[in-house]
């Protein structure tokens, strides 16, 4: 299946409707019927803003996250359409793949 790599960067402690944002992105693929999303955690990384973001020993809410999802062109714009309307503005980078199945490629 062709489609795209949509993969949103954040940090645990940005906050929509109660749940940080990558948890809300997670959520929406989801309940969009989106085959799969994966959350990473990084030590460390920098945004537009060139601050330097970092999980500490004692403090994770600067900790940096990536959501990973493969998605359809179709799911790829239901999920834009959402974010927009919930104004949550993210980074995101979208790379064209192809997807699927091991089992489906025999």
């Amino acid at each position: 299946m062709q489609g795209y790599k949509l993969s949103f960067f954040t940090q645990q402690d940005r906050r929509v409707h109660g749940q940080s944002v990558a948890q809300w992105i997670i959520e929406a693929a989801r309940n969009l019927g989106v085959r799969g999303a994966t959350m990473f955690a990084a030590s460390e990384g920098f945004g537009h803003d060139h601050k330097l973001h970092s999980i500490h020993f004692f403090e994770l809410s600067d900790q940096p996250l990536e959501v990973t999802l493969a998605v359809t062109p179709d799911e790829a714009e239901s999920i834009f359409n959402m974010l927009k309307n919930n104004n949550i503005d993210v980074f995101y980078t979208l790379t064209p793949i192809e997807f699927g199945m091991v089992s489906e490629r025999i």
